[in-house]
């Protein structure tokens, strides 16, 4: 079982929501969170440089660098979920192993900045593309095989979240580490 203080540094700001349907308050927050991710990130890793980018954010944790390349596959992954609800009936989504992507060279070399551009011009697209949805299309549904299905609103917590989570962890681990 694993400590306080050890869960405090997995989920810093708590666990992903369930939420199934959002007011429409919330879900502009949600766009708009998720349309800041870039940056977001692009703020928590600002002046790091490759030492700090390569240490783990938590122990047995993933990299800096590392966390910011699984946003970005992660949030491909949702740019596709949200238009694969919008456009067919329950469509099944397909899962992917994070942490295998994370041990991946690209992951585990590649500069940050080549992510951070991505997610901020796939962003943009999302962005654009989410406010052109109505009330309606909000409820619309992917089955995710070992979540079951997901509403869009479902989706838009999840990813307001993620962007978030994961900052956080690059931004609580600068301040353990008294990094400026």
């Amino acid at each position: 079982m694993s400590t306080s203080a050890e869960q405090d540094l997995r989920y810093p700001i708590g666990r992903m929501p369930k939420q199934a349907v959002l007011s429409p308050a919330e879900r502009a927050a949600a766009i708009a969170d998720i349309a800041g991710t870039a940056a977001l990130l692009r703020g928590a890793v600002t002046g790091l440089d490759d030492s700090q980018l390569d240490t783990p954010y938590r122990p047995d944790g993933w990299t800096v660098r590392q966390v910011v390349h699984h946003v970005a596959d992660s949030h491909m992954n949702a740019y596709a979920r949200f238009r694969l609800a919008a456009t067919e009936q329950n469509p099944t989504i397909k899962p992917y192993d994070e942490s295998e992507w994370a041990k991946l060279e690209d992951a585990r070399t590649m500069p940050v900045s080549i992510s951070l551009d991505l997610l901020e011009s796939m962003h943009t697209r999302l962005d654009v593309f989410l406010r052109t949805l109505d009330g309606d299309d909000f409820q619309r549904t992917v089955q995710h095989p070992e979540n079951g299905p997901m509403t869009v609103d479902m989706l838009l917590a999840a990813y307001q979240w993620h962007g978030k989570h994961h900052a956080t962890h690059i931004t609580a681990l600068r301040n353990r580490m008294q990094w400026s």
